[in-house]
Parts: C-alpha cells; sequence; structure tokens
C-alpha cells in the first residue's frame, strides 16, 4: 500500500508453469524423470517492458521467497508485475517445487536450525560480536523469539539442499539454459547461492541474457562453502576463461587487502587475470544491505568480476538511503523501496541492450 491507498488490482494477460532441464534417468524400479526446475510465471495485461525478469532463490530456499513475506506483504514477484514487467520464478533443482529423491539427487545437507537462521539473516543485531554490520540491522518485519507467527512462517519455507556443490551448480547451468531457449531474453535476478545461476546463465547463452542483478550473491570468489569450493572463482563447475583454462589450478590467486578495516580480504586472479568473454558485455549489479554479513564480502565478488572484464557495479544499499537490511532484504520490512532500486537499474541499465 502508498499510504493507506488500496492498490487497482492487478490483472494478468497469463499465467501458468511449466518444467525445463527435464532427464529421464534409469533406476532398477523404472525410467524416472530426474533434474527438473520449476518454473512460475505472471504477464501483466499492461506490460511496459519487453524483456522478463527472472528471480532465483538462494540457499534452502524457494521461490516464495519472491512471492510474498512472512508477514503477509506481497513480494518482489508483484512489485515487477505492477511495474509492467512479466515474471519468471523458479523452484531450482530439489527445491520447493522440484521434486527431491535421494537416487536422483543425491544426498541433501542438513536443514537449517532456527538458531542459525536467527543470528545470520532475523535478528544478527543480537548477536553483533559476529560482525561489525550486524548492529544496524533493523527491518525484519516480525519477532525474534522462538513461537513468532512471522518467524514461523519464514522458518517453514526453508529447508537443506542438495549436499554436492558441482552437481547443484551443474543443475543451475542445464537448467538456466534450458529456460533462456525457451522465454528468450531475459533479466535474471539471483539470490545468495542461486548468485552462480546467473553466471552459468550468461556464459552458457550470452545472447539472451541482458542483465544480471546479484543480490548477495555466494562468494567471495574462491569461496569453501559445506557443499564444496568455487574452485572456479565464482563458480564449482567450469566457466569459459580467455586464455582458456583446463583445470581450475590454473587460475592463479592472490589475496587482495580490504579497502577498509570492517572489510573482509578476498581472493582474486593473480595477474595477468583470465577474463570470462561471454560475460563481458551483460551488464551486472551486485546488491548489498547495510546489515549483512555479506556486507564484508560482496566488494571481492566485484572485484573478481571487474578484474575478469565483467563490468560489474556495486550497489550498497545504505548509499542509496536505504538503510537496516539483512541478507533476507527481500522478504524485510522494506523490501518494496529495495525492489524499487533494482528496478531503476534494470531499466536504466538495460534500455540500449
Amino acid at each position: 500500500m502508498d499510504g493507506g491507498r488500496v492498490p487497482e488490482p492487478l490483472v494478468l494477460a497469463d499465467q501458468g508453469f511449466f518444467w525445463v532441464g527435464v532427464e529421464r534417468q534409469q533406476q532398477p524400479y523404472g525410467l524416472l524423470a530426474g533434474g527438473q526446475m520449476f518454473v512460475g510465471y505472471q504477464i501483466p495485461a499492461k506490460r511496459s517492458h519487453a524483456l522478463p525478469v527472472v528471480m532465483v532463490h538462494g540457499g534452502g530456499g524457494q521461490g516464495l521467497d519472491y512471492l510474498g513475506t512472512p508477514d503477509g506483504r506481497p513480494g518482489w514477484a508483484t512489485f515487477f508485475l505492477r511495474r509492467g514487467y512479466a515474471v519468471y520464478v523458479v523452484d531450482r533443482t530439489a527445491l520447493g517445487r522440484s521434486p527431491y529423491h535421494p537416487d536422483i539427487n543425491g544426498p541433501l545437507g542438513r536443514p537449517p536450525g532456527y538458531e542459525f537462521m536467527r543470528d545470520r539473516f532475523v535478528a544478527p543485531e543480537l548477536s553483533p560480536e559476529s560482525y561489525p554490520q550486524a548492529r544496524l540491522h533493523t527491518q525484519w518485519p516480525g519477532g525474534t523469539d522462538i513461537g513468532d507467527p512471522v518467524l514461523d512462517q519464514f522458518m517453514a519455507g526453508q529447508g537443506p539442499s542438495m549436499a554436492d556443490l558441482a552437481r547443484v551448480h551443474a543443475d543451475m547451468r542445464r537448467c538456466a539454459a534450458a529456460l533462456l531457449d525457451r522465454i528468450g531474453p531475459a533479466v535474471l535476478i539471483t539470490h545468495s547461492a542461486g548468485g552462480p545461476f546467473g553466471w552459468l546463465a550468461a556464459d552458457e547463452r550470452p545472447a539472451l541474457v541482458r542483465g544480471i542483478v546479484a543480490v548477495e550473491p555466494q562468494g567471495p570468489a574462491f569461496a569453501e562453502t559445506p557443499g564444496g569450493a568455487l574452485s572456479w572463482g565464482l563458480t564449482a563447475v567450469p566457466l569459459l576463461f580467455d586464455p582458456p583454462a583446463s583445470a581450475p589450478e590454473e587460475l592463479g590467486r592472490k589475496l587482495l587487502r580490504a579497502p577498509s578495516p570492517d572489510l573482509q580480504d578476498c581472493w582474486v586472479q593473480s595477474e595477468p587475470a583470465r577474463q570470462l568473454p561471454n560475460l563481458r558485455h551483460v551488464p551486472v549489479a551486485v546488491v548489498t544491505a547495510e546489515a549483512s554479513w555479506k556486507a564484508q564480502q560482496d566488494h571481492g565478488t566485484v572485484d573478481f568480476l571487474r578484474q575478469a572484464g565483467v563490468p560489474a557495479e556495486h550497489i550498497r544499499l545504505a548509499e542509496h538511503g536505504v538503510h537496516g537490511n539483512g541478507h533476507m532484504m527481500m522478504i524485510e520490512r522494506n523490501s518494496d523501496d529495495v525492489a524499487a532500486l533494482v528496478a531503476d537499474w534494470i531499466e536504466r541499465s538495460t534500455a540500449a541492450v
């Protein structure tokens, strides 16, 4: 709502869903469909932007991270629909509405607990010693105590991810290419562990990715994660580099000192750095919240991209007057303010693309 005014009804020209990336896998008990990614879409009757947006969730989340907030407000999908965009929201392989079975997808990691999620996403300000920016967090839309209904709604949608990061990224690449082949050119909005989806999609279909908004993407470069390392810089599976690299070990590394004391030192390539030719003409924005732990790290992802010839901008929300957000900015109290900033960047950066 705007000043208490009820918005006009949202009128759609079309909506529906489909699956991409289906692989047939033979098991002892039959031929199965596996590896698929769910895609739900809505197209507004008053469409004012030719390029659709594809929204890709993070870690153990689901596409519902963009559909609504745990306190019951419309999510980013509705914001962009009202702004005149066709919107595609995915559930990545083995998450949300994309079925999981260990025979097809392999083992899962552990599901996230209340304590971990509260410290990382919900109320980092209660543990200000964890990182310097934590004390700035103010935008969680509910309570922080166990039993709070908003917290329960948030936790109900969180689950474990596949344990093998390389397998996760291989699924991303395959499904991203299949989705773009079906819908054509698009802008990708990715979040957190969904961030590699954007780099892999642009590497696989450079002509069809017209922009990437990477909201606190997985990283920084060469980071170790519970499922494996980002051994290819920003991904756990190969990207096309120039000069070519046949193994991750061929990517030399050097530690770049942090530009200020409250940031982390991050790895980039040693010089001369290999380039990412398929991302060279793709506008990229890395969006970082003021009070997230990623505020310490995202500069490292931007440095890696720029060094590899990618035109990456770093949008720190606080520098645009948007304060108090954590990692889950798309569901926090001021989610529409963040969405507006993202939409403005897309319209400015893709006008001539």
